[in-house]
């Protein structure tokens, strides 16, 4: 019987793959309302969907993807040094307040880096609670009183 050789990869490398392979391109927002980034950049509506977060009792997934927004505009090494332990024990840490969803080996990989923070350490986990916020929370505030009373009433609609 021939031996079949295989590359190791973990299973959350290969959930990456299947979740990022590319979709195409629609005009959802239409239909559907806007997308996160869309939310994510207006103040009204992020006001709004960080309060229907906290509602939900996961605010720690848009405080987090905020530090990080933050932490890459930081020029200085000392602060960003500071900051990236202050995000690090604001939430990343397993006895956070603000503890925030993402798997062992991720959080790992950025208590590493914490020696000698780089702009790009908490990309990786930027990226998840990102997604997740994405696919779970947008959905459900897309379909909110809350959204729905803003959309009324906003100036610049979505």
């Amino acid at each position: 019987m021939p031996k079949l050789l295989f590359s190791k990869i973990r299973i959350y490398e290969f959930k990456d793959l299947i979740r990022n392979k590319k979709q195409p391109i629609t005009q959802d927002h239409l239909t559907h309302g806007p997308k996160l980034a869309d939310l994510l950049e207006n103040r009204d509506y992020l006001a709004a969907f960080r309060s229907f977060l906290q509602s939900e009792f996961s605010v720690e997934n848009i405080d987090f993807w905020l530090a990080c927004r933050e932490y890459k505009r930081m020029t200085s090494s000392g602060r960003l040094s500071n900051k990236a332990a202050d995000i690090y024990k604001e939430f990343l840490h397993p006895m956070a307040q603000k503890e925030v969803n993402i798997d062992h080996h991720t959080r790992e990989k950025i208590k590493r880096s914490l020696v000698k923070p780089e702009v790009t350490c908490f990309d990786e986990a930027e990226m998840h609670i990102y997604r997740l916020m994405e696919k779970d929370s947008c959905p459900r505030f897309l379909k909110s009183e809350a959204y729905q009373n803003l959309r009324n009433t906003a100036r610049k609609p979505m």
